[in-house]
């Protein structure tokens, strides 16, 4: 079932990157930006992680709380924060459970071959769960900025 406007964000429990649990529920009563990205230092997905960091201080004066969900490990989540200097938590999803309960593990092309892979996808979350908006195929390199917007921020 694809997830749509409306609907409640499915709840979940994966590490952070520093291998604590961090559950869904705990952000109740904050807006959220959660984003899915393919990999840790990667181009596109470095300057999406970094967009973020730079507009950061804007989205936590508004209560909005950023989290960034990958397949990468713990350890990798850890040195791509430290690398960049991310200040918002980093899930890890090496099952790909959460990925595929929000519908954005799917197949994947690239120099004509087929694959696997988390499909670059943000979903805004009100206070009370529900997905109040989702970006599927984004631009890393402005997405932070197109989320401001979207709040009437920038």
């Amino acid at each position: 079932m694809k997830l749509k406007e409306g609907d409640l964000a499915p709840n979940f429990e994966l590490l952070d990157d520093e291998s604590q649990p961090r559950r869904l529920t705990e952000f109740a009563g904050r807006k959220l930006v959660l984003y899915f990205y393919p990999k840790d230092d990667t181009t596109g997905c470095t300057a999406e992680a970094c967009s973020f960091r730079d507009n950061y201080a804007v989205f936590e004066k508004q209560g909005i709380q950023v989290i960034g969900i990958s397949a990468d490990s713990t350890k990798s989540h850890d040195s791509f924060k430290q690398k960049y200097g991310l200040p918002f938590v980093l899930l890890s999803d090496p099952e790909h459970q959460v990925c595929e309960a929000y519908g954005v593990w799917g197949t994947k092309k690239m120099y004509g071959r087929e694959y696997q892979g988390i499909l670059r996808t943000t979903f805004l979350i009100d206070e009370v769960g529900k997905i109040m908006k989702i970006y599927e195929q984004v631009k890393p390199t402005n997405h932070a900025q197109e989320i401001l917007q979207e709040f009437g921020l920038s």
